[in-house]
């Protein structure tokens, strides 16, 4: 009878074996499913709802980045809104609060529900953020979206000046060079210089480039222009030619200048057969008046004299054999106002 309870007393540390064994199977199993069931990408998987950055060098945008619109400059970065300007300015999703507006004098633009504010200095888009800035801090919108489209500039535009058909100031939307301007403002003036001075708005001194008719000199003078640049055609150096020549008329200089009065009489044909070429004067006009100087044009053909040097604004008069009394100097200024103008090769 005693074999029974020990039979039972070793069958139930039996039973607690295997149950304890069992229990620790357990453990060691289920701390294992991570490992053998997940891949390193759900591993690597970010929580819904999180935005990750992306690796690497990517530069795609991100889903939270794509929240809010960026305000893109679809003017040029130097384009600033000053007093004048003109723009239509747009409130997405309030109608009321969008319209047709100008720069005051002030600088500043009135807005419904949030009074003025002021624009002169600011870029589109910068104007744009301080439109949605004060929106914000009126309460009027808790996330708005403004849009600033400036629909003439009238102070970022470039002066051309001088020596031009229609010289004035022009828009400076978008890209310029330096020919595009001229272009505009009608071309240069038969009296312009073979030459134009530009001054940049942020550089003190001005830079002369010249105007060629070779391609690789054109392409070198097409400079790009600013807003705010200043353009000058300068009026080129001018020798009348007038009385008994082939073709009487204004002689513009070259740039080298150095011309003399042989050279400008070649340049006009020559005498005709009614000059009286030893009667020719030439007149300079200096800080008193006109200043009247005789040259014998035959024998400075001939060879028997030295050459005279012309400066810009002189008067070379060569006067008929058939007419007694030579013109004034009145006169001639008024002939030369009316002539037409050359260029001297």
């Amino acid at each position: 009878m005693q074999r029974v309870p020990d039979f039972l007393f070793r069958l139930m540390i039996l039973v607690v074996a295997l149950f304890v064994s069992g229990l620790f199977q357990l453990t060691a199993a289920q701390d294992s499913i991570p490992s053998e069931t997940s891949s390193p990408q759900q591993q690597n998987a970010p929580q819904v709802g999180t935005p990750q950055k992306p690796l690497g060098n990517s530069t795609e945008p991100m889903a939270g980045d794509l929240e809010k619109p960026s305000h893109t400059e679809t003017n040029s970065p130097a384009l600033v809104l000053g007093p004048g300007d003109e723009a239509d300015v747009t409130v997405y999703g309030a109608p009321d609060l969008s319209g047709h507006t100008r720069v005051g004098a002030d600088g500043n633009i009135s807005m419904p529900l949030i009074g003025y504010i002021r624009v002169a200095g600011l870029s589109s888009s910068e104007a744009e953020a301080a439109i949605e800035a004060q929106l914000r801090q009126a309460n009027v919108l808790n996330d708005p979206r403004v849009s600033v489209f400036v629909k003439e500039y009238t102070n970022s535009g470039i002066s051309v000046s001088g020596e031009v058909a229609k010289p004035g100031f022009y828009s400076a939307v978008g890209p310029h060079r330096l020919f595009d301007v001229l272009q505009a403002a009608g071309g240069p003036t038969d009296k312009a210089a073979s030459k134009v001075v530009v001054n940049h708005r942020d550089e003190a001194d001005s830079t002369t480039f010249p105007i060629s008719k070779d391609p690789v000199e054109m392409a070198g003078s097409n400079v790009v222009l600013r807003p705010g640049d200043t353009v000058v055609v300068p009026r080129a150096g001018i020798v009348y030619v007038l009385g008994e020549v082939t073709r009487p008329g204004g002689y513009v200089m070259n740039a080298t200048g150095g011309i003399t009065v042989i050279q400008i009489v070649a340049v006009a044909g020559g005498p005709t057969h009614l000059a009286s070429a030893g009667k020719t004067k030439l007149l300079r006009r200096t800080g008193s008046g006109f200043q009247e100087q005789r040259v014998d044009l035959k024998k400075l053909l001939r060879g028997k004299t030295g050459d005279v040097t012309v400066r810009d604004e002189d008067i070379l008069f060569v006067p008929s054999s058939a007419i007694k009394e030579a013109l004034n100097a009145s006169a001639l200024v008024g002939i030369a106002a009316t002539a037409a103008i050359y260029r001297v090769p």
